[in-house]
């Protein structure tokens, strides 16, 4: 007896420019029950309930996957939440994000606190959620039940975090924490600059210059060092997080060579902006680590080019415009993060092509290899068995940024006035538009 054939597709999205793999092709990409069912020629029509067709401007992208975002819910609520970062995170086509453990009040260090954390979602995410857990000198105990519970791994600070909920480790302290990540087989991400090698006494007000010189290229590369040397010796994995020092790329590079299993990010404002540009008082692209010069950002494009850098990840860190802009643009008490969430997929992609990239360049830093960073093989991908999450993305229309149109909690962003290339037209989660219903699933690590 004949097997019953399979019921009709939900979906079928037919586009000229798909982004499959590592190359673009015409397919009609065919979704049931939230997941790519087939993947045929674009001139194919299987029976679907509804069939889109992209225009002829248009791009199917994998939605892309963000694992460094500091959504800050609860505690700072009034800095971002989880419902304004997921609408902000749709809209740039962003369809997977995974949450700092910091700063939000309490700091996801402890199961009860992820907990806590995982019941402020409910109900209000417009797309997907995981979490990060949080390596701190007193928690090395909490992390096995964090582990358990689902976190994707445990982001820790080699200085001071900015935040006192938040403390860092100490050489002796990191050192215990990836001996027992590395037990546990999870992936610590680490914040990698040494606060001896700072230069505070170098900030002068409103000067960028002063504060690009507090915090020089040689404490990130110290830092580096050190996760290298735990990393060799703990047999663990370890991530670099927001690279922004170039020079720290040979010694990643050399390691990596015999098999110290290390990874690295940089992010789009790293890959945009450039220190001889930003104006005195301009505390919206303040960031720690900081922006550098125009030379360094070349050398992290080439580093990117080369694979000596993995992927590409917001650090999405908002703060209130009073925080922001404290101190009348003095960066010795400004806040440091720049919030860009919506907006990483037209920045990356506006300077990629500048240089000779492509669109399958961009999906594999911010799609592809964050989603397989973390675990996540059913995500950032147009493949048969992946989670619908799909992108119409515009790839020559041009914008200027206007902060009031962003849908980010606070009217704050480095963007502002920038003119970008690419525009996303529509998100699909698991194969429904992205249109304000809060549809977001909480993942755990290892996640269908």
């Amino acid at each position: 007896m004949a097997a019953d054939p399979d019921p009709p597709l939900d979906l079928v999205i037919r586009a000229r420019r798909a982004v499959v793999g590592a190359t673009e092709e015409a397919v009609a990409v065919g979704i049931r029950d939230g997941r790519i069912a087939s993947i045929t020629g674009y001139d194919d029509r299987p029976p679907a309930a509804r069939t889109e067709t992209l225009a002829e401007d248009e791009v199917l992208l994998p939605g892309l996957v963000d694992t460094h975002v500091h959504v800050n819910e609860p505690g700072r609520t009034e800095w971002e939440g989880f419902a304004s970062a997921t609408r902000a995170a749709a809209a740039g086509g962003v369809t997977t994000i995974v949450d700092m453990p910091l700063n939000s009040i309490p700091p996801t260090t402890t199961l009860e606190h992820l907990r806590t954390k995982q019941a402020s979602v409910r109900g209000q995410v417009h797309v997907d959620v995981g979490f990060w857990g949080g390596a701190v000198p007193d928690n090395t105990g909490d992390l096995d039940a964090l582990h358990r519970a689902g976190v994707f791994g445990f982001k820790c600070f080699l200085l001071d975090s900015g935040v006192d909920e938040f403390p860092h480790l100490s050489t002796e302290q990191f050192t215990r924490a990836m001996g027992e990540t590395a037990r546990l087989g999870a992936l610590m991400i680490v914040h990698a600059e040494d606060g001896d090698l700072l230069e505070e006494a170098a900030i002068d007000g409103v000067h960028y210059a002063g504060f690009l010189a507090s915090r020089p290229g040689a404490s990130e590369d110290a830092a580096i060092g050190l996760v290298l040397e735990q990393a060799r010796a703990s047999g663990g994995r370890a991530h670099v997080v927001h690279l922004s020092s170039a020079s720290a790329v040979p010694a990643l590079r050399a390691a990596r060579a015999e098999g110290v299993r290390v990874s690295v990010e940089t992010c789009p404002h790293y890959l945009t902006f450039d220190a001889e540009h930003i104006a005195d008082g301009a505390t919206e692209l303040k960031c720690c680590p900081p922006i550098r010069e125009a030379a360094n950002r070349e050398e992290l494009w080439a580093a990117l080019a080369n694979g000596d850098i993995d992927i590409v990840v917001s650090d999405h860190s908002p703060c209130t415009p009073a925080d922001k802009r404290r101190g009348d643009g003095d960066f010795a008490v400004a806040w440091g993060g720049i919030a860009s969430v919506q907006l990483g997929l037209p920045a990356v992609w506006t300077q990629a092509r500048a240089r000779g990239h492509e669109l399958a360049d961009v999906v594999g830093w911010m799609a592809t290899g964050p989603a397989d960073r973390v675990g996540l093989g059913h995500k950032g991908r147009i493949a048969v068995g992946a989670d619908a999450d799909l992108v119409r993305f515009a790839p020559e229309e041009e914008f200027t940024v206007d902060v009031t149109t962003l849908h980010h909690r606070n009217p704050v962003c480095a963007y502002e006035g920038r003119r970008l290339s690419g525009v996303v037209r529509e998100t699909w989660l698991a194969g429904t538009t992205v249109d304000g219903t809060p549809r977001g699933r909480l993942l755990e690590r290892g996640t269908r």
